[in-house]
């Protein structure tokens, strides 16, 4: 059983930048196995992939609508992932949430590969 905390989000203009933060608990996080990624839900919208980092190798996966203003990094030690989010536009406005799983390389797109999700955290962008 594993439980992800979020923590970061907030109100912010247009051309702003927030970083997020996921810090995974729990004893059964495999650091050879496990991804954490980030999706967002925008009200009235489908639950869409952001970003995805492989924890063992560090590999990244972005979103063609985040990609360049979105960086994923982790610190292994706490088990944390960190997005830094730069240059957000309204259309950033979502509740983002981490989740942690075992997907394939070709599945890290798919939340459907992830089974422990965090409380999300809201990000407004205003214009």
């Amino acid at each position: 059983q594993l439980r992800l905390v979020e923590s970061g989000g907030g109100l912010v203009q247009a051309g702003g930048s927030l970083r997020l933060s996921c810090e995974v608990f729990g004893r059964t996080f495999n650091r050879y196995r496990n991804a954490v990624a980030w999706f967002r839900q925008a009200p009235g919208k489908e639950r869409e992939f952001v970003a995805a980092i492989r924890w063992d190798s560090g590999t990244t996966q972005y979103a063609d609508t985040v990609k360049g203003r979105i960086t994923l990094s982790r610190d292994n030690a706490k088990l944390t992932t960190l997005m830094q989010m730069d240059s957000l536009r309204p259309e950033d406005t979502a509740i983002y949430y981490c989740a942690t799983g075992r997907p394939t390389t070709s599945t890290m797109i798919s939340a459907g590969e992830y089974d422990y999700w965090g409380q999300g955290t809201q990000v407004t962008v205003s214009s």
